[in-house]
């Protein structure tokens, strides 16, 4: 199954303009609150310039770039965690995902009101977080009277559940999230069986006013520094530009960039650090019909790799020949690589490194 990264955020942060700029897929946007009531499900290309450096030097007749998943989720009401608003069915969403980006509100724009009258990204990040602890709390208590139960009953293979849970209990009612927890192989194994939404990793986009798409505003200064003790990433998005360059050719798309002193479009950064957050990693293949970035989990064998591929690639692994990024863009060819000793023969136990250009040998 594919992982998953949810687009979560309060009702008229921009949450779905932001979404159309990144995925395939194109959702109504609406500035009322509560107009959705369902979640939207969208593709996004993760732009790897080694994959374009590769077909530079390999040509191939297309150039297939990596992919993520993405599920834009309703805006978030106050209440979600009783039910309030689509309540239930936004935080089911939430946790059928494997990560999160939350988009906080950094703009003023007087004919898209905010709900609580005034705009604070903190707070409304704040807001979010109590609605997810709420519901994990819930769950919680949930399995802590069966589990308590049979523990006093003298069952003490549920010792290590009950630690866990009183462990998450404390950590939620002190309105903190799990994922900041020190977790061990106890916790995570529970966290994996409760689905509980406040242990995904998060990363957080703060969508700015145009003028401030390079370098942020008084808004996103605040909530970067609120957040600077969390260990994630804070990404600057001017969703409202992003969605004009999103329609533009690539001449025009230059232009606008270099007026917005900008690089290259903010989506671009929002859907490499969704990638890492998923803890992915791309290998490559180059030559003929296409050269191709595959995803796959960090520390995966070579023949699950492969598996990436075909599943016949993985049931009858050979081999795989490999060639590190770095050594290709300097040897340019993987004749020159493998007189120069840079192409490697892997079995079965190798396990694939970011970057990794791979021919795979097999027979079924």
């Amino acid at each position: 199954m594919a992982l998953k990264v949810g687009i979560v955020g309060l009702t008229n942060c921009g949450k779905t303009t932001i979404f159309n700029c990144i995925s395939d897929a194109k959702a109504e946007v609406s500035t009322f609150a509560f107009s959705t009531t369902k979640s939207n499900l969208g593709t996004a290309h993760v732009h790897d310039p080694r994959l374009y450096e590769l077909d530079k030097l390999i040509k191939a007749d297309k150039v297939v770039p990596a992919t993520v998943e993405l599920v834009d989720i309703p805006g978030l009401a106050k209440g979600a965690g009783q039910g309030e608003g689509i309540g239930n069915s936004f935080l089911n969403d939430v946790r059928n995902v494997d990560a999160l980006i939350h988009v906080v509100r950094c703009f003023d724009d007087p004919l898209l009101p905010h709900m609580d009258g005034s705009i604070d990204p903190v707070r409304d990040k704040e807001n979010l977080d109590f609605e997810l602890q709420v519901k994990d709390l819930e769950q919680i208590d949930r399995k802590l009277q069966k589990v308590e139960k049979a523990f006093k009953t003298g069952d003490k293979s549920v010792k290590p559940a009950y630690d866990s849970l009183l462990k998450f209990k404390t950590q939620l009612e002190n309105l903190g999230n799990i994922r900041s927890l020190d977790l061990n192989d106890d916790d995570e194994k529970l966290i994996r069986e409760l689905y509980l939404l406040t242990a995904k990793p998060v990363m957080y986009v703060c969508n700015v006013d145009d003028a401030s798409a390079a370098t942020g505003n008084d808004y996103s200064v605040k909530f970067t520094e609120a957040v600077k003790g969390e260990n994630t990433e804070v990404i600057i998005v001017a969703g409202r530009a992003e969605a004009e360059i999103a329609e533009l050719d690539e001449t025009d798309r230059v232009d606008f960039l270099k007026d917005l002193n900008l690089a290259e479009p903010g989506v671009r950064r929002i859907t490499r650090a969704a990638y890492s957050l998923l803890n992915l990693i791309s290998f490559f293949t180059v030559g003929g019909v296409e050269n191709r970035a595959w995803s796959v989990p960090r520390n995966t064998p070579a023949p699950q790799a492969a598996g990436a591929i075909h599943s016949d690639l993985e049931r009858g692994f050979i081999r795989a020949e490999v060639i590190a990024y770095n050594d290709m863009i300097q040897f340019k060819t993987e004749a020159a690589c493998k007189e120069a000793g840079k192409m490697r023969v892997e079995g079965k136990t190798y396990v694939v490194q970011d970057g990794d250009i791979l021919h795979i040998r097999f027979n079924v």
